[in-house]
């Protein structure tokens, strides 16, 4: 699997919706590991749960969790690398969309991505947690403004690793797709169950975020760069 560890994209404003999103992912990650033996408890009340969802009347019910379910984490590994793809591709799509629009952005794709896992796994009753359904939507607007920007990546070759400047549009198209395969080879299978990822959230949240990325980008003008500092 490739790894990306920075991107040579410019931006012109602080990210400071995407670093307070990286802080309160890591103050609630804290939250978690001070419950101990009460965390799993905690989950199962506080956790997005599709069986819930649709037994007790849908959004109205379910708002809360939801909501909180992007921000919960299943363990050190699950958080850094959510973490690391917001650090690398959230601070350029803030900078585009602009601070306010990009938390709506941010907050709305996490959600919508939520009701995609929910409808393709109606039955589960495992909660759902983590960030990756909003961040999938982030990847998805970058891909959308910076197609040919550079991303420093970590490529696996056998048993050694390599370091190369790969496209966007590379990057980030490999991991769309590797989640679409594993999502349609998993249909039928309750994904979320069987392989403890929820895939179709990877997949909704990247679809939406570029839906949203064209209606929300339409109403800002564009910053114009080189892909290179």
């Amino acid at each position: 699997m490739v790894v990306p560890l920075r991107d040579i994209q410019p931006r012109q404003s602080f990210p400071i919706v995407t670093i307070g999103l990286l802080i309160v992912n890591v103050l609630f990650f804290l939250y978690e590991l001070s419950l101990g033996e009460r965390l799993q408890g905690f989950l199962q009340q506080a956790a997005f749960v599709p069986e819930r969802y649709f037994a007790e009347g849908g959004v109205a019910a379910e708002a809360r969790p939801i909501l909180v379910s992007m921000f919960l984490h299943g363990g050190w590994m699950h958080l850094i690398g959510n973490m690391l793809y917001l650090w690398i591709f959230g601070d350029n799509v803030e900078d585009q969309l602009g601070h306010l629009r990009f938390l709506v952005f941010y907050l709305a794709c996490g959600w919508l991505a939520t009701m995609a896992h929910a409808y393709m796994n109606t039955g589960s009753a495992v909660p759902s947690i983590g960030a990756s359904g909003a961040i999938a939507g982030v990847l998805g607007a970058y891909l959308l403004m910076f197609p040919r920007a550079r991303v420093l990546t970590l490529l696996p070759l056998g048993f050694y690793m390599r370091v190369a400047e790969l496209p966007a549009l590379v990057v980030l198209g490999f991991w769309f797709v590797l989640q679409l395969f594993n999502g349609v080879a998993a249909l039928g299978v309750r994904s979320a169950q069987t392989t403890g990822v929820a895939v179709w959230a990877h997949v909704g949240g990247f679809m939406v975020g570029m839906i949203l990325c064209l209606i929300l980008r339409g109403r800002r003008r564009p910053r114009a760069w080189s892909a290179r500092r």
